[in-house]
C-alpha cells in the first residue's frame, strides 16, 4: 500500500461517522429475512439464526474498525535513515588556579639595642667670618706674630654710615699673655679705648664716642699681645661687633683664622 492510498485511508478514516440506526436496521432486516422466501418452521429454530445473523455483523463491523484504526494509527516507514548523532563531547573546565599567597619571609627579631658609651659633645669650631645687615666682618691671626709674641686682626665692613659702633676682641689666656697696644684705621679721637683682663681672657674694646660717626667703608681693628714662648693656639680667640645705622641695629661676630 503506497503513501497516497494510506492517507486517503486515514482521511476517511477520521471523517467517518458511524450510523447506529442505520446499522440496527440493517441487523433486524437481516434477521427477518424475506417473508415470502424464508418461513420459519419454527420458534425454536428462527432464534438461533437470528442471533448468528446479527454476530456475524458484528463481527464484520468490528474487522472493519479494527482495520481502519490500524491503518489510521501505524505511521508509515521513513524512506530516509537518519544516523545517530554522535553525542557532543563535554568540555569540563579547568578549575582556575587559585592565587597563592606570596611568601612572606620570616620577621626577624629586633637586634638588642646597645648603649653606646656617651661622647663628649665636640664643641664646633667658630667661624671667623660673619654678615648680618650692613655689617660684614673676617677675623685673622697677623702673619707677623712669632713664638714670643702675636697679634689678632679683625676686619669690619660697614655698608651704611653707623651712628654707634663698639669692637670687642678677646684673646684667650693660654700663658703669659699681657697687652703690648692696640690700633685702628679710623681715628683715635673718635673712640674710647680699654684693654683689661677678664674672664679667663685679655680684652680690647673700642667705643664709638657719642656724635661721631663711621663711614661706609673698610675699617681695621688689632690687639697686640705678649705670650709664653712657643706656637700659640688662637681656637679660643673671638671678637664680637654691635653697630647701629639708619636701617636698623646690627651685629656680627666670630673667631680667628690662624696666621697663612
Amino acid at each position: 500500500m503506497n503513501e497516497h492510498i494510506a492517507r486517503q485511508l486515514r482521511e476517511a478514516a477520521e471523517s467517518h461517522q458511524p450510523d447506529r440506526a442505520r446499522m440496527l436496521a440493517r441487523v433486524q432486516r437481516g434477521a427477518a429475512g424475506p417473508a415470502a422466501r424464508h418461513r420459519a418452521r419454527s420458534g425454536l429454530r428462527s432464534w438461533p439464526k437470528a442471533a448468528l445473523a446479527g454476530l456475524a455483523t458484528a463481527g464484520i463491523l468490528a474487522t472493519g474498525g479494527f482495520a481502519v484504526a490500524s491503518i489510521v494509527r501505524t505511521q508509515p516507514p521513513s524512506d530516509t535513515t537518519t544516523a545517530p548523532s554522535a553525542p557532543s563531547p563535554t568540555v569540563t573546565p579547568s578549575p582556575t588556579p587559585s592565587a597563592q599567597p606570596a611568601a612572606t619571609a620570616p620577621a626577624q627579631a629586633p637586634a638588642p639595642a646597645t648603649s653606646a658609651p656617651a661622647s663628649p659633645r665636640p664643641t664646633p669650631s667658630t667661624s671667623s667670618r660673619a654678615q648680618n645687615g650692613p655689617l660684614w666682618s673676617e677675623g685673622s691671626i697677623d702673619t707677623h706674630s712669632t713664638v714670643y709674641w702675636g697679634q689678632d686682626n679683625l676686619t669690619l665692613r660697614t655698608a651704611q654710615p653707623l651712628t654707634s659702633l663698639t669692637v670687642e676682641l678677646r684673646i684667650a689666656q693660654t700663658g703669659d699673655v699681657r697687652d703690648t697696644g692696640n690700633w685702628r684705621t679710623l681715628p683715635s679721637d673718635d673712640f674710647t679705648v680699654t684693654a683689661q683682663e677678664s674672664g679667663g681672657a685679655l680684652v680690647y674694646r673700642w667705643v664709638l664716642k657719642p656724635g661721631r660717626t663711621v663711614p661706609a667703608g673698610q675699617h681695621e681693628f688689632a690687639g697686640q699681645y705678649n705670650h709664653a714662648t712657643g706656637v700659640r693656639s688662637s681656637a679660643n680667640d673671638s671678637y664680637r661687633v654691635d653697630a647701629q645705622s639708619a636701617g636698623g641695629s646690627a651685629s656680627v661676630g666670630g673667631g680667628f683664622a690662624p696666621a697663612r
